[in-house]
């Protein structure tokens, strides 16, 4: 991994900052309720730092012998610099240590830029869910699902 970055478990004194940058990143973002559920649940949350500064956070579901992404997400000041390929790249080993085989994950096929970091990280699109997410005007938009394996 590259000097300055680290990665700790999310807890709720960073769920004021998740919830701001959420609400920036994404125009249907999670609520900080959201993210209180998934500390709750058990399920692996994260904030990625450079040195001091948090940069990054995720949310990753593992049961079994399957992980689930359900949210990644890169302050937008840092995109573009490979910190959300590394996130993945560390959740990926999170979910194997956890005795994951194969890594889920449903994206917005509009968001080009993350297909285009899953698929360099070795995730194949199997299917497509129609309607998933919310999008402007009442719309639905599909989410496309795709798998890694470990």
């Amino acid at each position: 991994m590259t000097a300055g970055f680290g990665f700790v478990p999310m807890t709720d004194e960073d769920l004021p900052w998740v919830a701001e940058n959420e609400r920036e990143l994404h125009a249907f973002p999670w609520s900080e309720g959201n993210f209180t559920d998934s500390l709750r649940a058990g399920y692996n949350c994260w904030v990625m730092h450079n040195g001091p500064e948090p940069v990054a956070y995720a949310v990753m579901l593992t049961v079994i012998d399957e992980a689930h992404l359900l949210n990644i997400s890169v302050v937008r000041a840092v995109q573009r610099q490979g910190i959300g390929g590394m996130l993945l790249e560390y959740l990926s080993s999170e979910a194997l240590r956890a005795g994951a085989t194969q890594f889920f994950l449903e994206v917005r096929p509009s968001n080009t830029a993350a297909l285009a970091l899953y698929e360099r990280h070795g995730f194949v699109a199997i299917g497509r869910r129609k309607g998933y997410y919310p999008a402007p005007g009442g719309q639905r938009e599909d989410a496309i699902v795709m798998r890694r394996e470990l």
